[in-house]
């Protein structure tokens, strides 16, 4: 896995920052120039920041644990679904929910009760209802699954938050540390890089920004994953 050449993240657009007026002094470290108003992120601290995140990643899926995706704006949602996805991991991507990690237990009866709709949809548990009552239940299905289908087979709370946009999210990462759930975090020029435990100084607003960096940090995790899967293999043959 080859980490992103400053070059890799200057194509992107990671160097771009907000405007001055809306930094957050805490970005002092990370910021290399200002310039029209705007606040020139320094690349080669993104990268440092990247490879620090990639092995601590990589060390959570080595060793079995769940990472959640989250990213619920416009520009992020599909980036992070098709990550999440391609190592199995879970992710929302519609809303965060106050109380979803909080308030756990109940967020998993919507998730049993998003699937008891599946189930009856599929079983032909419903033949004999009306067409309008089954079309009630299928946008009741959908509504839950647009919201929870992304967590449904996440069973326990994870063990970290993977998100774009912390101010963004500012519930997710406020939920995660009060848990004591670790964070991994895109962080603009206007966040607070310290309220994350790994902070990635990058645009946070552009999709080729955000795609770069979370397709990089989901290697890092399906090498973590392949090295567990090794691991197995090979603890299985000792056995034999």
């Amino acid at each position: 896995m080859q980490t992103p050449t400053y070059k890799d993240l200057l194509d992107a657009g990671c160097h771009f920052g907000h405007m001055k007026r809306k930094w957050n002094p805490k970005m002092r470290p990370y910021i290399f120039v200002e310039r029209k108003g705007i606040h020139v992120i320094d690349l080669n601290r993104t990268v440092e920041c990247l490879e620090r995140s990639a092995n601590a990643l990589r060390q959570m899926a080595k060793s079995g644990k769940k990472i959640l995706f989250v990213g619920t704006k416009k520009q992020a949602r599909t980036i992070i679904e098709d990550a999440a996805k391609s190592v199995g991991m879970p992710f929302v991507s519609d809303r965060w929910l106050g109380g979803m990690m909080t308030n756990f237990s109940t967020i998993r009866k919507s998730v049993r009760k998003m699937q008891s709709i599946e189930r009856m949809l599929n079983d032909g548990t419903l033949e004999n209802i009306t067409k309008k009552e089954r079309l009630v239940l299928s946008r009741k299905y959908e509504k839950l699954h647009r919201m929870f289908g992304g967590i449904a087979q996440l069973n326990k709370l994870p063990n970290t938050l993977l998100v774009v946009d912390i101010s963004h999210e500012h519930l997710a990462i406020a939920e995660a540390t009060r848990l004591n759930i670790r964070t991994v975090g895109i962080v603009d020029t206007n966040s607070d890089p310290t309220i994350v435990d790994f902070a990635i100084p990058s645009n946070d607003d552009a999709s080729k920004a955000i795609a770069i960096i979370v397709n990089y940090l989901t290697e890092a995790i399906r090498e973590g994953l392949e090295e567990r899967k090794t691991m197995k293999e090979e603890g299985g043959s000792d056995a034999e």
